[in-house]
């Protein structure tokens, strides 16, 4: 395993290999933040995520591009929404309403769509790992708009689409990326735990 995943940097520059190891870092650290419900989930996740895009557009990866460049935009929108002290000066972690998981069903099929007329625009030849890429795209998507809310579900999403992740960036050759999110598989579960245990602890209130 440790030989195929250094075969694949044989030939990759020290630029790239320094660029992945800073994405694997601080991406980890970024779900990290999250489970303990730490402001630093977005300034971490946004540097994890804007370095992501300009490797995998350099990979022509153009659906899981445009995902990372979609998640530093919620990573903003998110940041201002758990720091807002006007509109919500107290936002705790809750389950999605009927309306919110109607809204969360929009978006993933939005994202389905937006995702495919991107790889359209650069006129890719899409394969079966492609439609993977736009299916994952349209859960981490969908995750990403539930965490700015602490919605719990977020945490279900995250970890069917990491599951997913990990076979595809290990098949297409990103060994540094298929491990982290092995570790963001583990991670995602365990933050759900804590997150249930949380919620759990409002209603004993």
């Amino acid at each position: 395993m440790l030989d195929f995943l250094f075969e694949q940097y044989k030939n990759a520059s020290t630029t790239q290999i320094l660029l992945e190891l800073t994405v694997f870092v601080f991406g980890i650290i970024s779900v990290i933040c999250a489970k303990k419900e730490s402001i630093w989930v977005y300034p971490t996740g946004l540097i994890s995520t804007v370095i992501t895009v300009y490797l995998l557009y350099q990979a022509k990866y153009f659906g899981d591009m445009t995902m990372n460049f979609y998640y530093s935009i919620m990573s903003i929108y998110g940041w201002y929404k758990w720091m807002s002290k006007s509109n919500e000066p107290d936002l705790k972690i809750t389950r999605t309403t009927n309306k919110e998981k109607i809204i969360g069903i929009g978006l993933f099929f939005l994202t389905l769509l937006i995702t495919y007329l991107v790889y359209v625009f650069f006129d890719y030849k899409l394969e079966f790992v492609n439609y993977i890429d736009i299916f994952t795209s349209g859960i981490f998507f969908t995750g990403m708009w539930y965490m700015a809310l602490k919605k719990i579900e977020n945490w279900t999403l995250w970890i069917i689409g990491d599951c997913i992740a990990v076979p595809l960036f290990w098949y297409r050759g990103l060994g540094m990326l298929s491990l982290q999110y092995l570790i963001f598989t583990i991670l995602a579960i365990l933050a759900y735990l804590e997150w249930k245990k949380i919620l759990n602890s409002y209603s004993q209130k």
